[in-house]
């Protein structure tokens, strides 16, 4: 439906809070038993979201991405943040849960489900839309936010006590803790190294930004025009073998400046396109250049 709000709700009731941070309790607790049966409930309730809305998306003919989908499939290259941040965020809640916490449940919850949800959603729908690269965009987030939630929320349990050593729980082997911790440590560092060696794939909405600081400074540089809007982003349109770049530019032409408007356009254009590709981005800029003129004074 393309509507904000519905994505949040759905976040309210993703079943992924509770699976994830068992995972991490049983990383930190060294039970193999609890860890596996973790996994397996976390990649079910993947599984169920994902077959749900991809069933969703042939029934109501879902034939293109919508906006939404693609702002939620465009990688960041700080994405390992989020899992990192809720997984603290959810251990915290658990170990202060008998202590005023600093941090809610329902927080606990929705960050958690931030994390996942939204990606679970653009699995499914992207492979009912035959959008493939969306899918693995998805996919890396699920397995990203799985990796360095157990990573920071285990870590922490660790912190605060919670090991295989304690009396009361018999079931803990201290090298399961250690054998789940480097696990989850290689393949975080594994998809880190295919996140930042597959670009711009895994790093739109990175790239996005810096290429639109590069525009604004180039039509400062240019010194034709002043800038009134610029808008960059990746294309909704999928053309096999070309990354497309779309910069639509909005300027208005600096007092005193007798080109025309199709010179100034001509010129920034070129500009543009010249200084987004010296940037090295791995892109196909295309840029749309307006020259936006002043309501004549009144006579």
């Amino acid at each position: 439906t393309n509507t904000a709000y519905l994505l949040v709700a759905a976040m309210l009731i993703a079943p992924f809070a509770g699976p994830a941070m068992n995972t991490a309790i049983a990383t930190a607790w060294g039970d193999r038993k609890l860890l596996g049966r973790s996994i397996l409930r976390y990649f079910a309730a993947l599984a169920v979201t994902i077959a749900t809305t991809w069933l969703l998306s042939l029934i109501l003919r879902q034939e293109i991405p919508t906006s939404l989908m693609v702002d939620s499939s465009q990688v960041s290259a700080v994405a390992v943040i989020l899992p990192l941040a809720a997984g603290a965020a959810g251990a915290l809640n658990l170990v202060q849960s008998e202590r005023s916490s600093l941090v809610s449940g329902a927080a606990t919850g929705m960050l958690v489900a931030a994390s996942l949800a939204p990606p679970a959603g653009i699995v499914g729908m992207a492979s009912a839309v035959g959008r493939w690269d969306m899918a693995i965009s998805g996919l890396f987030l699920l397995f990203l936010q799985l990796c360095g939630i157990n990573f920071s929320a285990a870590l922490l349990f660790r912190v605060f006590g919670l090991s295989a050593q304690e009396t009361r729980y018999q079931r803990g082997k201290k090298r399961v803790f250690f054998s789940a911790l480097a696990i989850t440590v290689i393949a975080l560092a594994g998809l880190l190294t295919w996140q930042f060696s597959n670009s711009p794939n895994l790093q739109r909405s990175s790239r996005a930004q810096r290429a639109n600081a590069q525009v604004q400074k180039t039509v400062e540089q240019v010194g034709l025009a002043k800038l009134v809007e610029s808008n960059v982003r990746f294309t909704r349109s999928n053309i096999q073998g070309q990354d497309t770049l779309l910069s639509v530019v909005y300027v208005q032409r600096q007092p005193g400046v007798t080109a025309s408007s199709e010179e100034i356009r001509d010129r920034l254009t070129q500009s543009i396109q010249t200084q987004l590709l010296k940037q090295d981005f791995n892109v196909t800029p295309l840029v749309d250049v307006n020259v936006l003129e002043t309501p004549a004074s009144k006579q």
